[in-house]
């Protein structure tokens, strides 16, 4: 409940958690016992509930599905040896969101809604929260317009919704990436630095060429210069060369991701060199030769951290360091994992405990 939005709860009728080994499921595809909607009409939020999840009917008409008005989010729950559950830094993924809708024409969420429909969705559900070493609950919260028209404009009506599921690694092997420069992820001036939903319809094509060769993922590059790289799949990506860690600066065309960024304040506070700014693929490819590129990595909500052990490039394959002798990822991945589990001194008070 809150001051303002009053959050109506109809309980499951009976949990469907027992049946699934949470700790062993496949990502994205078995779905917690709740989820919370919120509508938004007449310029205003109006009406906000927790309902049994399932499937719900809609027209085919709505303007989300023909024009692309539909934006996300990805953050994760963790359960500690206490069994307490806690969010990983929820607010700033609330206030990326918001920044989404503003660009996608979209109203914003108040921080109340957001928050409080999302603590209470996770009171519910909190026996869906795995407790494995690897394992999170994955969030997501969406929003999608909702007007019944065909025509191009801005929606009148809206659906916040936030769904949940169990959730292991993401990738449980070390991946090989394909530089692209024939397609690309996000163009300046566009909707690159926002999670729209039709940045990652734009990028299923050319990764599919890309695994049809051999490749988990691609490594898009600039879109004017094909010079620079900019993220990896859907991952923000990083380099370690000699004593510095790299990794491209944020823009209109990159996303501002928050493993990224807590990946940046560890290595601040490790004292390790630390550049953002452009990065380009001829240094990489300069540092490979001299021997001085010691990792590549992607990181996001939903991998954490990704090694990338091999990268191709105009029809040759480069290897990478083994993972094995990757100090700095594998520290941060060690961390973080450490630190959502309560198992770590939190002190950037990343964590929110639901209470």
């Amino acid at each position: 409940m809150t001051s303002t939005y009053e959050i109506k709860i109809e309980k499951t009728k009976k949990s469907r958690v027992s049946e699934y080994d949470i700790n062993n499921v496949p990502f994205g595809k078995c779905f917690s016992d709740h989820m919370f909607v919120a509508e938004y009409k007449d310029g205003k939020w109006e009406k906000a509930d927790i309902l049994p999840y399932g499937d719900v009917s809609m027209s085919y008409a709505i303007s989300s599905l023909h024009y692309g008005q539909a934006i996300f989010e990805g953050m994760k729950a963790y359960k500690n040896e206490q069994g307490e559950v806690s969010l990983f830094r929820p607010l700033d993924n609330f206030a990326r969101m918001n920044k989404s809708a503003i660009r996608m024409a979209m109203p914003e969420i108040p921080e109340e809604l957001f928050m409080n429909g999302l603590t209470e969705l996770l009171k519910l559900d909190a026996a869906w929260v795995p407790d494995s070493e690897t394992g999170s609950l994955y969030i997501r919260p969406f929003l999608i317009a909702t007007d019944e028209a065909i025509g191009v404009k801005i929606s009148d009506t809206y659906k916040f919704i936030i769904i949940t599921c169990p959730a292991g690694q993401y990738y449980s092997e070390p991946i090989k990436v394909l530089v692209e420069t024939n397609y690309y992820r996000a163009v300046k001036g566009g909707v690159g630095f926002v999670k729209a939903a039709g940045n990652y319809g734009r990028s299923l094509y050319p990764t599919k060429l890309a695994q049809q060769k051999g490749y988990q993922q691609v490594i898009w590059t600039d879109s004017e210069t094909q010079q620079y790289f900019e993220e990896s799949g859907t991952m923000n990506v990083m380099f370690v060369i000699g004593d510095t860690l790299l990794t491209p600066g944020l823009s209109d065309t990159i996303l501002d991701g928050v493993t990224r960024n807590s990946v940046l304040r560890l290595a601040h506070d490790w004292g390790m060199k630390v550049e953002e700014r452009k990065v380009s693929i001829k240094e990489v490819f300069e540092a490979i030769g001299r021997g001085d590129l010691k990792e590549v990595f992607g990181c996001g909500t939903a991998a954490t951290i990704a090694q990338i052990i091999g990268i191709g490039y105009e029809g040759k394959d480069y290897e990478l360091p083994p993972v094995s002798e990757r100090k700095f990822s594998t520290r941060v991945d060690q961390t973080l994992r450490a630190i959502r589990k309560g198992k770590m001194e939190d002190k950037f008070h990343w964590m929110m405990k639901i209470s």
